[in-house]
């Protein structure tokens, strides 16, 4: 794998590095989560989800570029793949913010009960299982959320993707 990442004279070579790099951050990063989810039985909320939505997309991105050939709009897949992921950044803080109460979601998190229900509507919601909410913290690390991890990694991804693609670019 180093051979396809870095050229015979040992320098790297961006325009396959930077892609190959993104795709394995955001595999690692859905892989942490679904692991969270499906071992650890934590239970993701609403925002939790919306979360993983931008590392699928740029995973998709990253792997259309990595499969292109050298010099075919590379360098523009991955460039499509920064304001993905600082959008994903957003919602991650967003998140931080519902769970530390300095807003409420707008999200639908939690869920409640309608003004006027009818009782075949009341019995099935009581068969449903409820959504958790987002301000609800089932782990942290250190004392801080995986939401709060996740706006970092986010802006650490976007950041080093826009240095990656200036390198890929050649400036």
């Amino acid at each position: 794998m180093s051979s396809v990442l870095f050229l015979p004279d040992g320098s790297a070579d961006w325009p396959r590095l930077v892609p190959v790099t993104l795709m394995a951050a955001c595999s690692v990063a859905l892989s942490t989560a679904y692991t969270a989810q499906y071992v650890f039985d934590i239970e993701p909320c609403v925002l939790c989800l919306y979360q993983r939505i931008p590392y699928v997309l740029v995973g998709v991105l990253t792997l259309a570029a990595i499969l292109m050939p050298r010099g075919s709009g590379r360098s523009t897949l991955v460039a499509i793949c920064v304001p993905i992921l600082f959008i994903g950044s957003a919602i991650a803080v967003y998140h931080v913010g519902v769970e530390q109460h300095w807003w409420v979601s707008a999200a639908g998190c939690g869920g409640s009960l309608p003004e006027s229900m009818s009782t075949a509507d009341f019995q099935a919601s009581l068969l449903d299982k409820p959504e958790k909410s987002c301000d609800q913290l089932d782990w942290t690390l250190f004392g801080v959320s995986m939401a709060t991890y996740n706006a970092a990694a986010y802006m650490v991804l976007g950041f080093a993707t826009m240095f990656g693609l200036r390198r890929m670019r050649g400036r």
